[in-house]
């Protein structure tokens, strides 16, 4: 490129040349982002770069100036610059666009925060359920702790009899503006933290802050199918806003563990022990499940390990149809502490036996004797 020549605007943009102006303004936003002079201090060639996205913003964003450049390039333009600098109000296509964007680098909310007032805080409470509660869904009622507007002050944060002071940074607006190169912004003051006013006789039950601590009853509808980790969303429950709408409240949920039962997804898990007598000749047992009792009968020479499914058993679906499983897995347990008639027996047993009662173990070393040979 030679000295001086300007770079093509659609190039500048990384967009098309039949680009809608949508893509124009999303490709404008993120170069801006990335290259803007107050995330690049002292950085000569981003704010060059933010300059020169700029200039061809203007120009392909406005839909004559877009016409003559297509038609004629950058000579079509007037002043054969095609940047006015001339501001960047509601009057010209950077209105709404630096507003966004300012508030992404500040914080804000693009020199509009204070006259729209300010919402409230979200809140979080946090709700304990037993397992049975979250399988199947319970109403709890709450008290959650807020701040709320102060009665004495009525959230000015004063001594009553007295009024808050206009702040002298802002004078008012509850912003400041500055110069940035070519153009001014504006962020929120940090005087009044956008207030607009400063509190020099603080209101003795509030100590200033404008609210005071409070809790309300709340009625909480938790569905089935819930688990650990699962939030809800009240919405307009959370602290009260200051001239804009109450924030949310969201309430996270934890489940107890249960002495029983165990849960993988929708399923539920049950592990039952059982001798290795009832294991040898088989028995019937007494499952508990989320709904009761369960007969289930377990065949002779069931193996420890073994998973038994009750169909239907498990818990809801939080969309509100099916349900899972409950796998009931076998245990068979080894006895202890054996007196001496009762080892004499178990020895008789093995002598009579042999390994012909071992199939497992039996397989298992033959499989052995094979990797070895």
């Amino acid at each position: 490129m030679a000295n001086g020549e300007k770079r093509d605007y659609y190039e500048i943009l990384g967009v098309h040349r039949n680009a809608s102006e949508t893509e124009i303004k999303k490709a404008f936003r993120k170069l801006a982002l990335q290259h803007h002079p107050d995330k690049n201090p002292d950085d000569k060639a981003a704010e060059d770069r933010f300059k020169e996205a700029t200039e061809a913003y203007e120009v392909l964003s406005d839909a004559q100036k877009r016409a003559h450049y297509d038609q004629f390039g950058h000579a079509g333009l007037s002043g054969g610059g095609g940047f006015s600098g001339g501001g960047f109000g509601a009057g010209t296509p950077f209105g709404d666009i630096f507003s966004d964007i300012f508030g992404d680098i500040f914080g804000g909310t693009g020199g509009r925060g204070r006259q729209q007032g300010r919402r409230g805080d979200d809140l979080l409470y946090n709700l304990e359920i037993s397992f049975e509660e979250a399988a199947f869904g319970v109403e709890k009622r709450i008290e959650v702790p807020f701040a709320k507007r102060c009665g004495a002050c009525n959230g000015s944060g004063s001594k009553p009899g007295t009024e808050p002071k206009v702040c002298p940074s802002c004078r008012g607006a509850g912003q400041v503006r500055y110069q940035q190169g070519f153009f001014s912004v504006s962020k929120t003051c940090g005087q009044c933290q956008g207030e607009g006013k400063i509190v020099d006789n603080p209101c003795p039950t509030c100590r200033g802050k404008g609210s005071v601590k409070d809790s309300k009853a709340l009625s909480v509808k938790v569905p089935g199918g819930v688990e650990t980790g699962s939030r809800l969303k009240l919405t307009g429950e959370g602290g009260q806003g200051k001239g804009g709408p109450n924030g949310d409240l969201y309430v996270a949920i934890s489940v107890r563990e249960h002495p029983i039962f165990q849960r993988e997804d929708n399923n539920v898990i049950c592990e039952f022990p059982i001798s290795f007598i009832q294991a040898s000749l088989g028995c019937e047992i007494e499952v508990p499940t989320l709904d009761g009792k369960v007969s289930m009968k377990i065949p002779d020479g069931t193996q420890s390990g073994k998973i038994y499914r009750l169909r239907g058993k498990g818990i809801p679906s939080l969309q509100g149809y099916g349900r899972g499983d409950q796998l009931v897995i076998i245990r068979v347990e080894t006895p202890t502490n054996l007196n001496k008639k009762q080892k004499e027996l178990l020895e008789e047993f093995a002598r009579i036996s042999g390994e012909d009662v071992h199939p497992l173990k039996k397989g298992f070393l033959d499989k052995v004797m094979e990797f070895l040979t």
